[in-house]
């Protein structure tokens, strides 16, 4: 069960209004369901899922009173358990699971200790927390959020909905409705641009912006460089890890997901559904095409056609990155005699 101190439940709902919630098949008693819970831990009163076949165990020993599951899955369902037949429990259960924990907004209000220019136009509903500061010309969309010690940089656009995380610092930017920036991330900075002489390095202006789409969510302390000249440009629906590097006119498609500690260098192209796992890095001026699949710790140094799967530094397909490994073992293990 979540801490209540951190987690405030809406309180029980029936099976059925869940089942509704979720377009779900319910199979069973329409119980009362009174929290989400783990496999292992779950009891009469609480609802799980089970979308993995490595948890089979779990599934047929849970307590739970009831559990999403596809119909792939019932067969294995212990008795007595009710069953939310689903084609996409994971998916399921967190709308199930946000149901049961909706995210508490602050009260419109802009707390005295923030500093907020004259200029700023604020859109209805927003709040703005202790000691943020909003500068000249800043827009903010309806019921938007922005938490305490926050800088909103001269000129920048925040739709409508939005969740600025404390810490953060925004400039050159605009950004799309309900996207979430995490505590501590910096978008818009400069970009590492600057002709290299044996006089001193001379910086090159960074002329360019971010711009932001709707429904992103960047993890905290990730960077993001504004554009050289043209702009760094974030898709809709892209979701973006903690410690996420990515550099001046960088652009990432819609739907992207962009890992840990992944790092992007400028003028990089990620085509729409790409996937970078943790670690990755990625070399300048690069087009890394649609559906693309980037396995952790690689580097990738040379584009990559739609649907690639690929692994290893530098990164090659994924079955030539396996038969790698597998041959190298080989090659390690002592001699039979």
């Amino acid at each position: 069960m979540a801490d209540p101190r951190f987690h405030i439940s809406s309180g029980a709902k029936h099976l059925s209004e869940l089942a509704s919630l979720v377009e779900g098949e319910l199979q069973g008693d329409d119980c009362q369901i009174q929290d989400v819970a783990p496999l292992d831990t779950a009891t009469i009163n609480d609802i799980s899922f089970f979308d993995n076949i490595k948890y089979k165990e779990d599934f047929m020993t849970t307590k739970a009173g009831a559990c999403i599951v596809s119909a792939q899955m019932v067969e294995f369902a212990p008795k007595g358990c009710a069953l939310l037949v689903s084609n996409t429990p994971y998916k399921s259960y967190a709308l199930i699971a946000q149901a049961f924990y909706p995210v508490k907004t602050p009260p419109t209000q802009i707390v005295q200790s923030a500093s907020v220019a004259k200029t700023a136009v604020i859109g209805e509903g927003c709040f703005i927390g202790a000691g943020a500061v909003i500068l000249e010309g800043v827009i903010l969309g309806a019921n938007t959020w922005i938490e305490p010690n926050s800088v909103i940089g001269d000129n920048v656009e925040i739709g409508q909905n939005c969740r600025i995380g404390a810490g953060t610092v925004v400039s050159h930017t605009i950004i799309g409705d309900y996207t979430r920036l995490y505590p501590n991330v910096s978008v818009g900075q400069d970009g590492f641009g600057f002709a290299i002489d044996p006089a001193g390095h001379v910086k090159v202006p960074q002329l360019g912006r971010v711009i932001i789409g709707d429904h992103v969510e960047i993890g905290a302390s990730t960077c993001i460089d504004r554009g050289a000249g043209p702009d760094t440009i974030i898709g809709n629906g892209v979701w973006i890890d903690n410690l996420v590097q990515l550099g001046h006119n960088v652009k990432i498609g819609n739907g992207c997901v962009i890992v840990a500690q992944v790092g992007i260098a400028g003028s990089t192209t990620l085509e729409d559904y790409v996937v970078v796992a943790a670690q990755v890095g990625i070399a300048g001026h690069l087009t890394i095409g649609m559906g693309t699949r980037i396995g952790a710790q690689s580097g990738v140094m040379r584009n990559l056609p739609a649907g690639s799967e690929v692994m290893g530094a530098p990164s090659v397909p994924k079955k030539q990155f396996m038969r790698q490994v597998a041959t190298l073992k080989k090659l390690t293990q002592p001699m039979k005699k």
